[in-house]
């Protein structure tokens, strides 16, 4: 079943400030994520295989590329480390471009907060709104998504549109 997100991407100068308004809130930290996220070349959407000390999962999603709040439809798929699974993907559908960050990851409540430091890219912020089963609904993950965009001070200037893969591959 997908799962529905209400996600930002912002660029971030102030991941300090970010810290300490989660902090504040009491948000619960998961630890600091050394990430390798390779996307695949597909016909529909997105799919990336993300390797990490904390994450390790398949992920294909659809998403529009628009600055602000936006819904992504995603299908999740808890791999291991160790797995055949990267070396099956890349001979079957070849490597599109890989994305290496360091990710803090956050949580309150439904609500998953990313500060990254992204390879040849610089410091961002996710917020991630997530509706596993549908009882939440899109409005609601919309206006907590804004919500934090409010708190957190972040710019209409500094918003991202896209995802961290086609900043690097229009870099």
């Amino acid at each position: 079943m997908p799962i529905t997100i209400i996600e930002i991407k912002a660029r971030c100068s102030e991941q300090d400030n970010i810290r300490d308004i989660l902090s504040g809130e009491g948000a619960d930290f998961k630890g600091l994520d050394i990430q390798t996220d390779t996307y695949f070349r597909v016909h529909h959407g997105r799919l990336k295989l993300r390797e990490g000390n904390i994450e390790n999962n398949l992920i294909h999603y659809d998403r529009p590329d628009q600055e602000g709040p936006k819904q992504s439809n995603v299908l999740l798929y808890r791999s291991t480390p160790d797995s055949n699974l990267k070396g099956i993907l890349m001979k079957a559908l070849g490597v599109l471009v890989v994305v290496e960050k360091k990710r803090e990851i956050y949580f309150i409540n439904n609500i998953k907060f990313h500060i990254d430091t992204v390879a040849s890219l610089g410091e961002f912020i996710e917020i991630e709104a997530i509706d596993e089963d549908g009882s939440i609904g899109k409005e609601h993950l919309q206006d907590q998504c804004e919500s934090y965009l409010k708190r957190f001070g972040v710019s209409d200037e500094d918003l991202i549109a896209c995802s961290y893969s086609d900043l690097l591959l229009n870099k």
